[in-house]
């Protein structure tokens, strides 16, 4: 009986402390991710030619032709990582670029060799986290939080 008041004299300030920045962690962990992704969009628009003949013959998107799958990949990795940082679309746009992160994987054979394990290991800690983020909304540090608390529009 004594540890159990010990263990709980101990333990719920920390839980209450994690709590409270629960909030921080997820907007940070949205950042990270948006960060990442939107480089490598504007890497894309920096050089387009480069870009398509990247889609032609590195990333092999299934069903896609090349052209088309440039346009989507760099649509995506510049308006996905802004709605993802504002928290806006919760769940829903998360879980596009989670499947947009899978689609890259799948496509870039080169992460699947032991030199590009690497790269693979990354696009994997990046689905882990869209993945929680999935799993739980954008959090309180978020414009769906706030569309959410002023207009009870659900979009969490």
């Amino acid at each position: 009986m004594l540890n159990a008041k010990i263990t709980s004299a101990i333990l719920q300030p920390v839980f209450s402390l994690l709590d409270y920045v629960t909030p921080v962690a997820d907007l940070l962990a949205r950042i990270w991710v948006a960060k990442i992704f939107f480089l490598s969009g504007l890497t894309k628009i920096q050089s387009w030619q480069s870009t398509i003949m990247l889609f032609t013959y590195q990333y092999h998107v299934p069903l896609v032709p090349p052209v088309f799958a440039a346009y989507i990949g760099t649509g995506f990795e510049l308006v996905l990582p802004v709605l993802l940082v504002l928290g806006l679309g919760g769940r829903f746009f998360i879980f596009l670029f989670f499947i947009y992160n899978i689609v890259c994987m799948i496509s870039y054979h080169f992460l699947w060799t032991p030199t590009g394990q690497v790269g693979l290991d990354d696009h994997i800690n990046w689905g882990l986290l869209l993945l929680l983020l999935m799993c739980h909304g954008s959090g309180k540090l978020s414009l769906d939080y706030l569309i959410d608390k002023h207009w009870g529009h659900n979009l969490r």
